[in-house]
This record gives C-alpha cells, sequence and structure tokens, in this order.
C-alpha cells in the first residue's frame, strides 16, 4: 500500500500554499505524489457548454474525458453521501505514485502533519491526535512530536523524506 501523508489544519491556514511549495521539492528528489484535496464547497472540473458537461448533465453519472495529456473521471455522487475516503484512495494509481498526499480529512486516521498560524494554543490542541507525526508553525510551540517552521518548505520535504524513508 502506498504511503499516505495528509496535512491538516483550519481553513485559511495555508495548506494548498505549503503543498504547491511541497510538491515540486518532493518532485526533485524523485518522489511522484499524488493529492487528495478535500473542499466543503460545491465544485465542478467541467465546463459548461463542453461535451462532457452537457453529458454529465443530461444524466451520466460517469464520465471520463481522455485526451494523450491526461484524463479526468467525473462521478455524480448522491445528495448528502458522505465521502468514502478509503474508496477515494483506490481510485489513486499506486503503480505511478510513491506517495499520497491529502489536504484535509484531518478526522482520518491517517499520519499527518498539522499546520499552525495565528492560532491560539487551545485550538490546536483540538488536531493533536496520536495520528499527527509534526505540527508545522510559524511560533514557537510546546508539542510532543517534532515542530517544523512553516516558513521553511524545504525543512518540511526533508522531514516528509525521512518519513517515507522510515516508513518503507
Amino acid at each position: 500500500m502506498l504511503p499516505i501523508l495528509a496535512i491538516a489544519a483550519w481553513s485559511g491556514t495555508g495548506k494548498t500554499t505549503l503543498l504547491r511549495q511541497l510538491i515540486p521539492l518532493l518532485k526533485a528528489q524523485g518522489i511522484r505524489p499524488g493529492l487528495i484535496k478535500h473542499t466543503h464547497h460545491d465544485m465542478d472540473v467541467d465546463k459548461p457548454g463542453k461535451d462532457s458537461y452537457e453529458l454529465r448533465k443530461a444524466g451520466a453519472d460517469q464520465v471520463l474525458v481522455a485526451s494523450q495529456q491526461r484524463w479526468a473521471l467525473m462521478t455524480e455522487t448522491a445528495a448528502n453521501e458522505t465521502l468514502d475516503f478509503n474508496f477515494l484512495i483506490s481510485r489513486m494509481d499506486a503503480r505511478s505514485l510513491d506517495l499520497i498526499l491529502v489536504e484535509g480529512f484531518k478526522d482520518e486516521p491517517i499520519p499527518r502533519i498539522v499546520l499552525c498560524r495565528d492560532r491560539n494554543e487551545e485550538e490546536i490542541k483540538e488536531l493533536l491526535d496520536e495520528h499527527v507525526i509534526a505540527v508545522a508553525s510559524d511560533r514557537s510551540l510546546e508539542v510532543a512530536v517534532p515542530r517544523l517552521n512553516l516558513n521553511d518548505p524545504p525543512q518540511i520535504a526533508h522531514f516528509i523524506m525521512q518519513w517515507l524513508k522510515s516508513a518503507s
């Protein structure tokens, strides 16, 4: 099974910003990362007016769009259906990846790095549990796991590389 590592934090902390910096650093080390991002927003990766969008809106429950450069599978889910994290992981192609990064899903029992920026320590404690392997922060915190500098993506990438080595 592929190693899975979540980046978890409260909204607005900089999860996406950090991941945009970490992914190229990991790729430069030969790591092929995949990513699953959780969002609370209604989102659509397709565009109105495109054939795939129109066919999905006509009632297709799944639409797979493919070209030589990439492919995407869009699946309609029932209203208020709970996301099945393990099912989403199973959709990732383990043959072409070395690591699955996860943005969000802070309640899943998977290893994670918690980000902390401008929050009081009580709010951070809500995110700390036995699955947290490090805290990345821009301030001094007393935590029982390694504390990383949130403003030093190379340091965080190095930590992830070491974690991957110990996980294999």
